[in-house]
């Protein structure tokens, strides 16, 4: 699954890797900590070509009574996205990419831990995740724009940290992917496959990427895991000591 991923990139940069205009597009500012439900940027498209917004991450299903009280789609499997009525419009009409510089992973490790790992190119740049996107109608003439991101089996390099990745596109499938006429479903469903095990590495980081409060470049920070793991031991093993010391 994708619950965290971060963008750090300049407008140029964004521009050159989408191929949208960008006019009146101004540089978005580093973020290293995106959570559910705080805005993202999407490429869709437009109607001269390729077109940046701005949404809430957790797609909103238009048949969607009272938005409050639904649960967000954070994230959808490539594997039944024609058939979860949530997205079978969207699959087929309203197809994205959101740009990340990375995303976060967490492996579960003994004693229900779980130790986070920041997913990157390992050439740098900036990755094109698969979502979809909707535009829900209230009753009021309120709207809100929201996306989802589309996840797959995770390649061999990750699936030791987590059994699912975010589905990955080739600059070479950003047309087909964001065509959207309805009519090349089938060929755009079968772009959602596991990335190429050397397009990513996986760099351990540490616990304060945990909170969605916390957000800045500290959290990509590379740590030592065997020091981290070493004194998780210690923490547990004292913990452990503590309880005995109370029974006797």
């Amino acid at each position: 699954m994708c619950g965290r991923f971060l963008l750090v990139a300049s407008a140029e940069e964004l521009r050159a890797r989408f191929g949208f205009s960008g006019e009146g597009w101004l540089s978005p500012p580093p973020r290293y900590n995106i959570a559910p439900t705080q805005p993202i940027m999407i490429v869709r498209r437009g109607r001269d070509g390729p077109q940046p917004a701005l949404v809430r991450w957790g797609l909103v299903p238009t048949y969607v009574k009272d938005p409050t009280g639904f649960r967000l789609l954070v994230n959808g499997r490539a594997e039944t996205v024609t058939t979860v009525g949530a997205f079978r419009g969207a699959i087929r009409y309203r197809r994205c990419l959101v740009p990340a510089t990375g995303y976060y992973a967490w492996r579960r490790q003994a004693g229900g831990q779980r130790q986070p790992f920041l997913v990157r190119p390992r050439a740098g740049g900036v990755l094109a995740m698969a979502g979809l996107w909707e535009t829900w109608a209230g009753a009021d003439g309120s709207e809100i724009d929201s996306a989802v991101i589309l996840t797959t089996a995770a390649n061999d390099a990750l699936a030791a940290i987590h059994p699912r990745m975010p589905a990955i596109l080739a600059a070479d499938d950003f047309a087909l992917w964001l065509g959207g006429d309805g009519r090349e479903t089938g060929e755009a469903v079968a772009l959602l496959r596991p990335a190429a095990s050397d397009l990513l590495e996986a760099i351990p980081v540490g616990q304060r990427v945990d909170a969605a409060d916390n957000d800045d470049a500290s959290l990509i920070e590379p740590i030592d895991l065997a020091s981290a793991e070493d004194a998780e031991a210690a923490k547990r093993a004292k913990a452990a000591a503590d309880r005995q010391l109370r029974l006797l």
